[in-house]
């Protein structure tokens, strides 16, 4: 599969950056022309299974897709979009922030066995929902299901490798099965009938390796896996790692039965199995991907934070040293140019990611206190607020407000537009103590006329600052301030100004209000 960034799927979806590569596809993340937000594209090519005519192919996508959308559940990616183009079908999803289960096992080594129960439960809960549509995922496996940052699990690729099964051979031309060999129950290897009991045993070879870090059948060939599914014993976990707890290794036994008739019957009793094992409620650890969290605290907010950052691509990183920087230069002014393309177009989202991505090479190549990566900050600050990513701009502004006041003084006009910036979005935050602060402190330098004083700014200063007062609970001081406000206002600008209007139906609802 010959796929390039830029390439817009449906005339809508622009490819951005491939996050997954398989033997039948790719993941990319995209964004979405019309709505303005990132996705997950995944492309499939229909050419790459043996036996199969394209257009049924296509034909069962379709249907698939339309299968799978009847399913309601939170631990499902939320599809958005499917079809066909070119050689490729495509699927387009919400774009998860988070760690596949996969890399999620590689960073935390061992997993802890609390977590490897948290996170099969969720998984169960899934499962319970798919199968009663009736639905076989077919394909579970670590690099199916993502850790979000609040530690809840989310399945992916829900009836896609159904679409991708063939009724006649388990291989394709290549002498690949079609799946994940490792995660393959007997049935499905044998090119049998399938049902919630596949996916049961799947879950089984998932739990069995993040208690153990590896898989309980590995081979070098993918025959010789499927050979070790269909007549091995798995090793029990306890011989592995002793803190299992012996109810743990019991039910992983269960679930890796070979005939489907002795494991556990429904992804319902499994849960059922797991739940004295789940760690009762209490304060979690408050670090992301936990995934005892949704155990620990059901429903509980999760802590305010910015939106997702850029994806990273799985592609190499680029080389170091003279020519990488040679080679960069013409990247970053080609980029510049990219991002007021996108910020004229209204693709927010998109100049975002691409501000965030060429900031360090810009950094590289001219230092970081450069008039261009100061230009690029300052940018970068503005196009997050304009998103809306307040608490990612806010970082950007206050560094910005510091280097310029070490520069030219704490009264110099831009060190005081970017700590005005940073107290919009403290403002926006919800952080009012802190913004009274700031907006108070920046009040004086506004009201001097010695001082590059702006009446205009420093009005809105003293506008906000009520508002804050009154959000504060302070209703008297908030209609001292707006009152005061008032009249200054009229007598430099007349009875007649918008502020002045804005201003006394405020006074008067705080006079109702017994302010």
């Amino acid at each position: 599969m010959t796929t390039t960034t830029g390439r817009v799927v449906a005339g809508r979806y622009e490819l951005s950056t491939l996050i997954g590569q398989g033997g039948m596809g790719q993941v990319w993340t995209a964004y979405d022309r019309r709505l303005d937000r990132r996705v997950a594209v995944k492309l499939l090519r229909p050419d790459r299974v043996a036996g199969a005519e394209a257009e049924e192919l296509r034909r069962r996508f379709l249907r698939e897709c339309r299968v799978t959308a009847q399913v309601d559940h939170p631990g499902l990616v939320t599809v958005h979009d499917a079809g066909s183009e070119q050689d490729d079908l495509f699927l387009v999803m919400q774009y998860v922030d988070g760690a596949d289960l996969a890399d999620h096992l590689a960073e935390h080594d061992p997993y802890p066995w609390p977590w490897a129960t948290a996170v099969a439960a969720q998984l169960c809960a899934v499962l319970s929902a798919v199968h009663a549509v009736p639905i076989v995922h077919r394909d579970l496996k670590p690099r199916n299901v993502m850790v979000k940052q609040d530690g809840t699990v989310t399945v992916l690729d829900l009836g896609v490798a159904s679409v991708m099964d063939s009724d006649t051979t388990r291989l394709t031309h290549t002498g690949s099965p079609i799946g994940s060999p490792a995660y393959m129950a007997p049935e499905q290897a044998m090119g049998g009938a399938v049902g919630p009991y596949t996916d049961l045993y799947a879950l089984g070879v998932v739990l069995h390796e993040l208690l153990s870090g590896e898989v309980p059948f590995a081979g070098t060939t993918a025959l010789g896996v499927l050979h070790r599914h269909l007549y091995d014993p798995p090793l029990p976990l306890r011989r592995l790692r002793a803190e299992v707890p012996e109810p743990l290794e019991r039910l992983v036994l269960r679930l890796l039965e070979k005939d489907p008739q002795n494991r556990p019957s429904s992804a319902q009793e499994v849960y059922e199995a797991l739940l004295p094992l789940l760690p009762e409620r209490g304060l979690p650890s408050g670090a992301p991907l936990d995934p005892t969290r949704p155990i620990l605290r059901p429903h509980a907010p999760w802590p305010d934070r910015a939106r997702t950052p850029a994806p990273r691509p799985v592609t190499p990183p680029p080389p170091v040293g003279p020519a990488a920087s040679r080679a960069a230069k013409p990247a970053v002014a080609d980029a510049v140019d990219e991002v007021k393309r996108l910020l004229g177009d209204g693709r927010i989202t998109q100049a975002v990611d691409l501000l965030g991505a060429i900031l360090p090479d810009a950094a590289d190549q001219h230092g970081e206190r450069s008039p261009v990566v100061r230009t690029l900050r300052k940018l970068y600050a503005a196009t997050l607020m304009d998103d809306g990513q307040y608490r990612r701009a806010l970082p950007e502004l206050r560094r910005l407000a510091e280097e310029r006041a070490a520069e030219a003084g704490h009264d110099d006009r831009q060190a005081l537009g970017f700590r005005f910036d940073a107290a919009l979005c403290l403002e926006q935050l919800g952080e009012a103590t802190a913004a009274l602060a700031e907006y108070r402190a920046l009040l004086p330098a506004y009201e001097n006329p010695y001082a590059g004083g702006d009446p205009a700014r420093a009005h809105d200063l003293r506008r906000r600052i009520g508002h804050l007062l009154l959000a504060l609970g302070d209703r008297q001081a908030a209609h001292d301030t707006l009152a005061r406000l008032a009249l200054d206002v009229e007598r430099l600008h007349g009875p007649a100004h918008p502020l002045v209007g804005d201003l006394r139906r405020t006074l008067q609802w705080l006079g109702q209000m017994g302010g």
